[in-house]
Parts: C-alpha cells; structure tokens; sequence
C-alpha cells in the first residue's frame, strides 16, 4: 500500500504561484507513477497531471499546461506541483495519487487526502 503526506496548498492571489508536494510511504519502490487531480466545489474530481516514476515522462491536462510543473525527487519518495499564474478557476481541493505495479501486472491507485488551494483577491 501507499499513503501519503500532501502540502502547500493556501491561499493566494491571481498571478501567484504556490508549490505543493505529497511524500509517499509504504511500498514506494512498487511505484510506477504519480500524479494530481483536482476537485472544485460541485464538480466532478478532475485530471491535472502524472508523472511517470522511472522515466520521469510527464503529461498534462490542458487547462494547466504551461503553468503548471509536476516533478519528483525518487529518493524522498516525493512529488511535487509547481503552479504559476494562478486563477481564480484554479480553486480546488488538489489530491496526489500513486499508482503500484504489481508482479502480477496488475495496477493499484492510491489517494491521499487532499490539500485546498483557493486562489482569490
């Protein structure tokens, strides 16, 4: 299994920029890969982006393609998302996952709880 410790969510302006992380534990050398999605009130939970845990291939969702950066450091189990130029439409709660390769070939996905980003003046 895999938990996770997620941070650096807040709040800031438009324009801003804020960093979040998410450290992951338990069988993190099973990882395959990482990733974001978002949940705005009253919407359904959303794609950000996924980074691959070995190659470190990214992709993005197009609405934050550009501003946004995932990234990863291997040996803190860690993963980060940079964000830039914040908007308004960018408040959410922002959930990491993790995806376990199993020797079976067999796929898991893990969540951790979530961290809010309001952007707002």
């Amino acid at each position: 299994q895999l938990q996770f410790v997620e941070s650096g969510g807040g709040l800031v302006q438009p324009g801003g920029s804020l960093r979040l992380s998410c450290a992951a534990s338990g069988s993190i050398f099973s990882i395959y890969a990482m990733g974001w999605y978002r949940q705005a009130p009253g919407k359904e939970r959303e794609f950000v982006a996924r980074i691959n845990w070995s190659g470190g291939s990214t992709n993005y969702a197009d609405y934050v393609k550009d501003r946004f950066t995932i990234s990863r450091d291997n040996a803190k189990a860690t993963m980060y998302l940079q964000m830039n130029r914040l908007k308004p439409e960018d408040t959410a709660v922002y959930y990491c996952n993790g995806d376990l390769l199993f020797s079976s070939g067999s796929i898991s996905r893990y969540w951790g709880q979530g961290t809010q980003v309001t952007v707002s003046s």
